[in-house]
């Protein structure tokens, strides 16, 4: 009995085997196919790659700009219930603030008013490529003409020949990134995009006027503060409220003095933004290589898929 199993063991071995020399056979008869299928690939992966345009990235490193100062902290806990019917936010540490002014930058309304102060419509959405001798963006005709300012895109409704907000803002955020380092807190702006230039002008335009909106923001809102603060004190006549008041509007005029003395409000300008000088993608290369292995291994599929049925149909 031991002698037929190991006899039909060996039996297994030689078929597998035979089927390995079959398989080694068959890929080497289709090797014609299979260099076909892979300079094809190679040759769509190198047309694409080169048809792709190089993209630039330009980053700041800001650090945070920490809110308390001047003993404002404290005040928190001792007035923390009249501060809140004030509508007043009394410092409790800069990370919150970091990651409003991050989400702030992303969200829709501040790319509205960054985009019209800066006017980015046609750099964010019509550029074809960038020409590195001359250093000028270059218009995508069909979508922009430049010589009437008229966008004369073709576009499926809702959707219209002018970009809306929606649609640009969209855009606009695929192109931002923004991290922290969790052990330094520093932040890292970045900002990709066929221009070098553009690039290292948007981070720079990024950085100032979130500082702005930030400032802007606060200092709006200490002003209502203190508008309500001074109606409480005239409407009681508790002089423990009253000194309470006083003290919560004290910080407001602080925190409105160092808004209007500090430009940097939130982040504070560690590395600028620099011109680029190469590009970060595409990889080309890497696109070229995997045209290769992926025509490669599809020229093999094909071989074997011819082999084996046309020897069912048999």
């Amino acid at each position: 009995m031991n002698d037929i199993n190991s006899m039909n063991r060996e039996h297994e071995i030689a078929d597998d085997e035979i089927d390995l020399r079959e398989l080694f056979g068959v890929i080497w008869r289709g090797k014609w196919i299979i260099v076909l299928c892979t300079v094809l690939a190679a040759g769509i992966a190198v047309a694409v790659a080169l048809k792709m345009p190089n993209i630039y990235r330009s980053e700041a490193l800001v650090s945070p700009v920490n809110a308390e100062n001047g003993g404002l902290g404290g005040l928190a806990s001792k007035y923390g219930a009249l501060a809140g019917l004030a509508g007043i936010s009394l410092p409790s540490g800069g990370s919150d603030k970091t990651t409003l002014g991050l989400e702030i930058m992303k969200s829709r309304q501040f790319f509205e008013t960054f985009n019209a102060r800066h006017e980015i419509l046609v750099p964010l959405m019509a550029v074809k490529a960038w020409d590195p001798v001359s250093g000028e963006l270059l218009v995508d005709p069909e979508i922009y003409d430049v010589s009437s300012g008229e966008w004369i895109r073709e576009a499926n409704p809702p959707r219209k020949s002018e970009p809306s907000t929606q649609e640009a803002h969209e855009v606009f955020v695929d192109l931002l990134s923004t991290s922290q380092d969790k052990e330094s807190g520093l932040v890292t702006i970045g900002i990709e995009h066929q221009s070098p230039i553009v690039a290292q002008q948007w981070v720079e335009w990024l950085v100032e006027d979130i500082n702005e909106a930030l400032r802007s923001q606060d200092l709006a809102q200490a002003e209502r503060s203190i508008a309500y603060l001074e109606d409480q004190i005239r409407s009681t006549a508790l002089a423990e409220l009253q000194a309470g008041f006083f003290d919560l509007i004290q910080s407001q005029i602080e925190t409105m003095m160092l808004a209007k003395a500090t430009p940097e409000y939130l982040f504070k300008t560690i590395d600028p933004a620099v011109v680029p000088e190469l590009k970060v993608k595409p990889k080309r290369s890497l696109i070229a290589a995997l045209g290769v292995l992926l025509g490669g291994m599809l020229g093999v599929l094909v071989v074997l898929i011819r082999h084996y049925a046309f020897r069912q149909q048999m």
